[in-house]
């Protein structure tokens, strides 16, 4: 039986974790990277799809190739981060469903014949898989930033011009600086948005 996180766990996680928009000069190593992903892959999916591709832009060349793709308000942020990471979908996420599904052997002639089904749940499970990551990230350690604010057709020309991966949201990820932190803004109480039947 699962137990409630300590304090401090909470805190990291959800109660004092907040979005960043400044960064410490300080390298996320790709094994950590890997940590994030062999976390956050543990989470449920329906029919355990796993339609989300993640593709983190470190190097120079890449962050210039990011650069002109985001809205003028994102440009400063994204270029100062250790890292961006492209949170996309793949739309033919189920050829892998025999492997990741086998108690139901049709799962991938089921969405391969609808399109509209596919596209569903392909979004709706990579935006699940996203906020997972955020929250493996928080656990390891790192700050997050995601957000919208960019040309989604750009990121995909640039990036998976040679695969159908579309891109859902960005996520910057480091050690934030919490200089360039916002106050933080309130949040919806229960009865605000909660309906118990």
């Amino acid at each position: 039986m699962s137990t409630s996180l300590s304090k401090d766990a909470l805190d990291q996680l959800f109660l004092e974790a907040r979005t960043h928009n400044a960064w410490l000069d300080k390298d996320v190593p790709d094994s950590l990277l890997t940590q994030v992903w062999d976390l956050a892959r543990w989470a449920p999916t329906s029919m355990n799809c796993n339609p989300v591709r993640i593709t983190f832009v470190k190097s120079a060349e890449a962050k210039e190739k990011l650069k002109a793709c985001l809205s003028e308000g994102n440009i400063e942020k994204t270029m100062k981060a250790p890292v961006t990471a492209i949170i996309a979908q793949d739309p033919k996420f189920y050829v892998n469903m025999p492997k990741l599904f086998p108690s139901f052997p049709g799962a991938a002639d089921l969405f391969e014949s609808s399109p509209d089904l596919s596209s569903e749940t392909a979004h709706r499970n990579t935006t699940l898989q996203g906020a997972y990551f955020i929250l493996a990230c928080r656990a390891l350690g790192l700050d997050c930033g995601p957000m919208s604010g960019f040309d989604n057709a750009k990121v995909d020309d640039v990036f998976f011009k040679d695969s159908n991966f579309k891109s859902n949201f960005l996520c910057n990820i480091g050690y934030g600086d919490s200089a360039g932190l916002y106050d933080r803004n309130a949040r919806p109480a229960f009865d605000e948005v909660c309906t118990v039947l």
